[in-house]
């Protein structure tokens, strides 16, 4: 969710959701939150900003927001997703290579049984009121290999939770590998923000000001600066394992919104090695982590290309 007093979708989710949750019975939370944010898309210039003076005159409070049914509807993909253990979610996209897989897992695996046995005899009991520490998170998150649209733990999968709760070593990824071809069509090969729109669920934010003599984006594009708002993700981090990934045993780690730099996208991304992303995933949802390349503009250019593109087709 935004954070308290940020300008957000939630008022015009209030006024809009339910008549889009009758019109397209079945659909799932995520996708009718796509939809109200194409009908906000779609208003002039001068009703966004209407909208901005009447959301700052009358904010929501959090647990209004939380509450509500554009918060806690089901989706379909929950299961894998919101539901599943782990603080992050590891998406496989490429079925080309199964040996490049595996040793990728197996990897990770070693990865996080590394990462929780070095973090658990640092463990301090929580201050209230204090985000954790890095070694609570990698301590308190647990992983399953999530398949297809259920949040079902193979035999093996439960075997090694099991495990893993015994030695102490908790994974920290739930990691969709779909068994089946049917299944991996859904997300073969996807974007970025195609991986978003189906794992996390959409929202709005006011776009980081351009720098003072700089211009705004030419043509807008709401991943960046449309208007002056910016959609954004809310969720869990999205890894995605793609093809290049069986050569370089890196993934992408995907933006759910712009960085503070103006210019910068949301869905943009940069690869990072298998044997890091245990330490930056936790470190990245304990809050102790942003990622910004010191002001420059380093992330992936044809990432961020296909996402632009894709961000001004309607959703049908």
């Amino acid at each position: 969710m935004a954070a308290p007093n940020e300008p957000s979708l939630a008022h015009f989710l209030a006024e809009h959701y339910g008549a889009i949750k009758a019109r397209f019975p079945g659909e799932g939370r995520r996708r009718w939150r796509l939809r109200v944010a194409e009908l906000f898309w779609s208003l002039p210039t001068e009703q966004k900003a209407s909208y901005l003076t009447s959301i700052s005159q009358s904010p929501l409070s959090a647990e209004t927001v939380e509450e509500a049914d554009y918060s806690t509807d089901d989706d379909p993909l929950d299961g894998i997703s919101d539901d599943a253990p782990g603080i992050g979610i590891l998406l496989r996209t490429d079925y080309s290579d199964d040996a490049a897989w595996e040793a990728f897992h197996a990897k990770l695996q070693e990865a996080e049984a590394g990462f929780a046995s070095e973090a658990a005899p640092d463990i301090e009991p929580e201050i209230p009121g204090e985000a954790p520490s890095a070694a609570q998170a990698a301590a308190s998150s647990s992983s399953t290999d999530a398949e297809g649209d259920t949040a079902m733990v193979d035999e093996d999968a439960e075997d090694d939770d099991g495990d893993a709760d015994a030695d102490g070593s908790a994974p920290i990824f739930a990691v969709i590998n779909p068994p089946s071809a049917t299944e991996r069509e859904k997300f073969a090969g996807i974007s970025n923000l195609t991986a978003l729109r189906l794992l996390n669920d959409v929202d709005v934010r006011r776009a980081p000001a351009p720098p003072q003599g700089t211009k705004r984006i030419r043509p807008p594009n709401r991943l960046v600066d449309h208007d002056g708002w910016q959609e954004v993700y809310t969720g869990k981090t999205v890894w995605i394992y793609d093809a290049r990934s069986n050569q370089d045993q890196c993934v992408r780690l995907v933006s759910q919104r712009g960085a503070a730099m103006y210019g910068t996208a949301t869905a943009d991304s940069w690869r990072a090695r298998v044997s890091h992303i245990c330490e930056l995933q936790v470190n990245l949802a304990s809050g102790a982590m942003t990622i910004d390349f010191g002001g420059l503009d380093r992330w992936d250019y044809d990432e961020r290309a296909r996402n632009l593109a894709e961000a001004v087709r309607p959703v049908t």
